[in-house]
């Protein structure tokens, strides 16, 4: 019983974290909700490091490092804006999605 409340606790840490905080909007709202689409790698590390690591390897979502391999550009920004498996839709949306999509694409 006690796993089974821990493993629940654990997923739904996972769950929260992978959501993020929106901290980025502090300060007005006179930023663009783009302003990070021209540098995949930052939004990478903004909203996805976080499950698929800091270099790629992998931890609480798949291993990345080679995932052009498998996947085209426009597959991986289907996974991004849909979500598959436990990864929420939604975390990058529009030309943020794109950008990550692109980088990850030549990942290979």
């Amino acid at each position: 019983m006690n796993k089974k409340l821990l493993a629940l606790l654990f997923g739904a840490s996972l769950a929260l974290a992978a959501c993020g905080g929106g901290g980025d909007e502090a300060g007005g709202g006179t930023g663009s909700d783009s302003a990070g689409a021209g540098d995949p790698e930052k939004l990478y590390t903004q909203k996805c490091s976080g499950c698929h690591g800091g270099d790629l390897q992998g931890g609480a979502g798949p291993a990345l490092a080679n995932i052009g391999s498998k996947y085209s550009q426009e597959e991986i920004e289907g996974i991004i804006l849909n979500g598959q498996g436990a990864m929420p839709k939604e975390l990058l949306k529009g030309e943020e999605a794109t950008a990550v999509a692109e980088w990850l694409a030549g990942k290979k």
